[in-house]
């Protein structure tokens, strides 16, 4: 039911045995059928749901919501295997006219935002295969929305980005410390949780460890929009962050969104 894909130490061979780099074998664009997104669908179950625990209400191993029809699901695909190995999914603003809101309204008040919304693309479910976490993977998608974002003139990227509990509550307050001490929005752009975290714990002293993919953002330039909420379905604290495109520095723009991003 899942996608099979080739261990770390076989997947730089083709079947005629030529040696081949896990970036030359990979493909990255947008999913082009309903069979595309299910699969990138079942490579969330197996991350989320199988892996992280997460608690969703449905036994087929797909994971899926009523957002997903209204988004743009952005595929990496092992070309030699035809497997999806890597997923990012996008809500465009006229996608998230017709689902009725953002995904992150569920969890946070960002009525602040209105004056941006129209001009909002909100970023989510990224997850990667675990037998393909070497940076290759991350790499595609990165430069797969780094294309849409030129290909769209994207002003302003949303997301929630998810910190797990399982490195306790002075890990999370830590990290707190730092993210709201230096990558707070300006006060025009911060949200509410609608369901806080009850207890962070003392972070005296803690250097605090943080997702990848948050610490991705905070380097090209994103803002952390306030407190962060509870999901009870995933059982983490999410971090609301905005990256206005203006941001980057031209490091960030070359390397993100190309050569000629900033001219």
């Amino acid at each position: 039911m899942l996608d099979a894909t080739p261990s770390l130490d076989v997947r730089s061979q083709t079947a005629l045995g030529e040696r081949i780099s896990p970036v030359e074998r990979l493909i990255v664009r947008l999913a082009e059928s309903s069979e595309e997104v299910r699969r990138a669908q079942r490579l969330r179950y197996r991350v989320f749901c199988e892996e992280m625990g997460a608690r969703i209400d449905r036994h087929d191993g797909v994971d899926a919501d009523p957002f997903d029809p209204h988004c743009e699901h952005l595929i990496v695909i092992d070309r030699f295997t035809d497997c999806v190995v890597g997923t990012y999914r996008i809500l465009p603003p006229w996608g998230a006219r017709r689902a009725g809101g953002l995904y992150c309204e569920q969890e946070f008040r960002i009525e602040v935002l209105n004056t941006i919304r129209p001009q909002l693309f909100e970023l989510g479910r990224a997850c990667i295969h675990p037998a393909w976490r070497d940076g290759s993977v991350l790499a595609k998608l990165w430069s797969g929305l780094g294309h849409y974002v030129r290909q769209h003139q994207v002003r302003y990227l949303l997301g929630c980005a998810s910190v797990p509990l399982d490195r306790g509550a002075v890990n999370l307050g830590a990290l707190r410390a730092e993210l709201l001490g230096r990558y707070l929005a300006p006060v025009e752009y911060r949200v509410e949780p609608i369901r806080s975290l009850r207890s962070l714990g003392d972070p005296a002293g803690t250097k605090p460890a943080a997702p990848p993919l948050l610490r991705a953002y905070l380097t090209l330039g994103a803002w952390v929009c306030g407190e962060a909420a509870w999901d009870p379905q995933f059982d983490c604290a999410d971090f609301l962050v905005l990256l206005p495109i203006e941001r980057l520095s031209k490091r960030a723009a070359r390397h993100f969104l190309g050569a000629d991003a900033r001219q």
